[in-house]
């Protein structure tokens, strides 16, 4: 197995594009596991609703707040030291300018990672990152299922171009181990007995990133 102690004492970061179900992964690992949850909270970002009336004017204001949020989300769990025990996490913390690139114009991209820089803080890296990824039809299918009220000025063109940005970003991704999950036909919330059998699948990796789709 790649990864190199017990699930139970892991930090296993689930990401995902808009609606593929990776928070309700997180919380059935973290219950399965009997681990830490950290989830991130959309809802207390006062820009968000906003951001979706409109995108281009708010969107520096709503990549901020998610920025010094996630910093101080992750600041408390260094100071309270819960790497004691597991930890499972629906984000990972570098998604932060994975939105940010497709967002912002470039002149507000270089302020961002102008402020990024000079409040960075020391994340440490997950142990495991598992990458829900799913056809664009499917995240639309589910993203429209769930309904959000602050969701609703989302647009097709939106949720892809953040779609097909997740799948650069993790096409290249090589800081960790990392699982790839096709959930085109693998739902965690219509199924939840397949945590057995991801946690099975995570057991059985033995390269750094590897691929798991369900063909039944």
């Amino acid at each position: 197995m790649v990864v190199n102690r017990p699930l139970e004492q892991c930090h296993i970061a689930v990401e995902g594009a808009i609606g593929v179900g990776k928070t309700t992964l997180a919380r059935q690992l973290a219950d399965r596991l009997a681990s830490d949850l950290l989830q991130e909270d959309a809802s207390n970002n006062p820009f968000i609703e906003l951001f979706y009336q409109d995108m281009q004017r708010h969107a520096l204001s709503v990549q901020l707040s998610f920025l010094f949020s996630r910093i101080r989300q992750w600041q408390g769990i260094h100071q309270q030291e819960l790497f004691t025990k597991g930890l499972i996490s629906d984000y990972l913390f570098a998604k932060d300018r994975l939105f940010a690139t497709v967002t912002l114009s470039d002149e507000e991209l270089a302020l961002y990672d102008q402020v990024a820089r000079c409040v960075s803080v020391k994340i440490p890296r997950p142990d495991l990152v598992i990458y829900l990824q799913a056809d664009f039809k499917v995240i639309l299918e589910r993203a429209r299922k769930r309904s959000r009220p602050m969701e609703r000025g989302m647009t097709p063109d939106y949720l892809r171009d953040i779609a097909t940005a997740y799948d650069k970003f993790f096409f290249h991704y090589q800081e960790t181990p990392l699982l790839i999950v096709q959930t085109d036909r693998l739902n965690f919330a219509d199924n939840p007995e397949d945590i057995n059998t991801l946690i099975e699948r995570i057991g059985s990796m033995r390269s750094g990133t590897e691929f798991w789709a369900d063909h039944t």
